[in-house]
């Protein structure tokens, strides 16, 4: 996916409040929150997302610790959709 077509999908969305299921090309399934940090748009512009997943969920919203995400590429999406 591009990142505007993720970004779109973003905005119908309620970013950091919301778990999205996201599916990928060549790996399982995950169901995870996208989360906007100082680097956000410097990553979206080269099309990378932080991602909290959902083991990890409760425990962001709590502590809003950054390294509980992991950045991925959103050029290995097919799919999103609302959890």
């Amino acid at each position: 996916m591009t990142n505007e077509q993720i970004e779109k999908f973003l905005q119908q969305k309620q970013l950091e409040q919301s778990p999205v299921r996201i599916s990928f090309k060549t790996r399982k399934p995950l169901v995870g929150m996208f989360i906007k940090t100082a680097d956000y748009t410097e990553l979206k512009t080269k099309n990378f997302w932080r991602i909290v997943g959902e083991a990890n969920i409760e425990n962001y919203k709590k502590s809003k610790d950054v390294n509980l995400a992991k950045i991925y590429s959103g050029s290995e999406f097919t799919k999103l959709a609302g959890y």
